[in-house]
């Protein structure tokens, strides 16, 4: 029985972060992953990829439509093989990044399927049927999460697809049909509508993309219909049927009405995603998820001592980058550091053409609140830079606390603003007011200079071009 300070289990961001700090930190660390590789969902099947395919496609539909107004004549092809082979070499890259990062820092890779056999103890099953138990004084759960299901909906990644088999469509679909208006389905939905697809959107709430600021969705769903998607919002899905050339949806009105039937060559079910905590042998430690499967924590620590969890199993945003700022906090505190996350500046982004970023509160939340605020706005159609790359799609949107100026939120829509939101987030980390930003010399021309001109119209002296 090999015997550590820390065993992870989960390779993810969550948990390949918390091995590396892990091993900086001098403990005695194992990492159980199943995947050949490490990275978890995000890297391997995730926001790498998506990424990949989004940063191509966008090339391809600016070859097509946007070069010839620069002066620019050409006539693209589409090689998809191609274009999945570039996604499949940059994950590769990376992967092996993460390999050397573990051999840098001496934090091992357990291949294998983890589970929580007692206090202390984590059984590694491995494909060949072996098994070993390692010794653990603090076992880390980062098991990350997997898409939801729809009933009547059976995933096959063929014809009906997760995002897993949105990355991997062999051709481009003649329609898509996407179950959910979240990031995932709108992300994956660019790339094929990009590439030629008629793409459609059922959603079952009357908006897009929940949780972000109102106007910014509003904003959003406007751009997307001018790049050809069509939304059915207000229904659900309540079956599918397959054959060999396509899948018929049934949906109907939430708010009750007639049945419809919508055909498509594809179609992706994003719904969200579920934290995978099942067949971890947590009863055996008497922790038990609550009826959504999240594992309850304080500060990380589970109700089992010596078990601690991370990133999607636990409640929060379902973000990378959540994941890792936890994962370092939690390792620091399990070496008795002063490991520490402030969920109030947790960024989320929308990879999209048009970008989509905030942070903070959004005015929904203020106003349910009864938090007095201030707004500030600045469109990117009175930015220079942005107007010059014919870029000028969406503005920036600065809440600040009606009397202390504090920075609260911050919601862009435009393009490179996942770059740009990083500036807010370190000015509300330290609690920034928007006069702070408003004073800060921006370069010109630039696009963030928008983000100047949004914090001075918080105190009404924004200055347009």
């Amino acid at each position: 029985m090999t015997q550590y300070d820390v065993v992870i289990i989960g390779g993810g961001p969550g948990g390949y972060n918390a091995a590396i700090r892990a091993g900086q930190l001098g403990l005695k660390v194992a990492c159980v992953e199943s995947r050949k590789t490490l990275g978890g969902t995000c890297l391997n099947v995730g926001c790498i990829p998506s990424k990949a395919l989004l940063h191509a496609s966008e090339m391809y539909n600016e070859a097509m439509t946007g070069f010839a107004s620069l002066g620019i004549k050409v006539s693209p092809e589409l090689d998809l093989p191609q274009m999945h082979k570039q996604k499949a070499d940059s994950v590769g890259q990376l992967t092996k990044g993460i390999e050397f990062l573990f051999k840098k820092n001496k934090a091992d890779w357990i291949k294998g399927h983890g589970s929580i056999a007692g206090p202390g103890k984590v059984l590694v099953r491995t494909e060949d049927g072996s098994e070993q138990t390692l010794e653990a004084k603090n076992i880390v759960i980062a098991t990350g999460s997997e898409p939801s299901r729809v009933p009547g909906v059976e995933v096959d990644q063929q014809r009906i697809v997760d995002s897993t088999g949105a990355l991997a469509i062999p051709q481009v679909p003649g329609k898509l049909v996407i179950i959910g208006a979240g990031i995932i389905g709108l992300e994956l939905g660019s790339v094929w509508r990009r590439l030629g697809a008629e793409v459609e959107v059922v959603e079952f709430l009357d908006r897009i993309i929940p949780g972000a600021d109102g106007e910014i969705a509003t904003a959003f769903q406007k751009a997307l219909t001018r790049q050809g998607f069509t939304f059915k919002l207000g229904m659900k899905v309540t079956g599918a049927t397959r054959s060999d050339t396509g899948v018929t949806l049934t949906v109907e009105p939430k708010a009750g009405g007639e049945a419809q039937s919508i055909e498509a060559d594809v179609v992706l079910v994003a719904v969200g995603r579920r934290p995978f905590t099942e067949n971890l042998g947590l009863e055996s430690v008497g922790v038990k998820p609550d009826p959504r499967g999240f594992i309850d924590t304080d500060h990380y620590k589970t109700s089992a001592p010596g078990v601690w969890a991370i990133g999607d199993v636990t409640h929060g945003p379902m973000l990378a980058h959540k994941a890792e700022d936890e994962a370092v906090a939690c390792i620091e505190l399990i070496a008795g550091k002063a490991g520490h996350v402030n969920y109030d500046v947790i960024p989320g982004v929308i990879y999209t053409a048009p970008e989509v970023a905030w942070v903070g509160k959004t005015e929904e939340e203020l106003k349910a609140l009864g938090v007095a605020y201030k707004a500030g706005k600045f469109p990117f159609t009175a930015n220079s830079r942005a107007k010059v790359n014919h870029e000028a799609e969406g503005f920036v949107k600065v809440l600040a606390n009606a009397k202390t100026d504090r920075i609260l939120g911050v919601h862009m829509i435009g393009p490179s603003v996942s770059e740009m939101i990083g500036e807010y987030c370190v000015a509300m980390e330290f609690g920034g007011a928007s006069e702070d930003v408003a004073r800060t010399s921006h370069p010109h021309p630039t696009r963030s200079e928008a983000l100047r001109q949004a914090a001075m119209g918080v105190e009404g002296w924004t200055m347009q071009a």
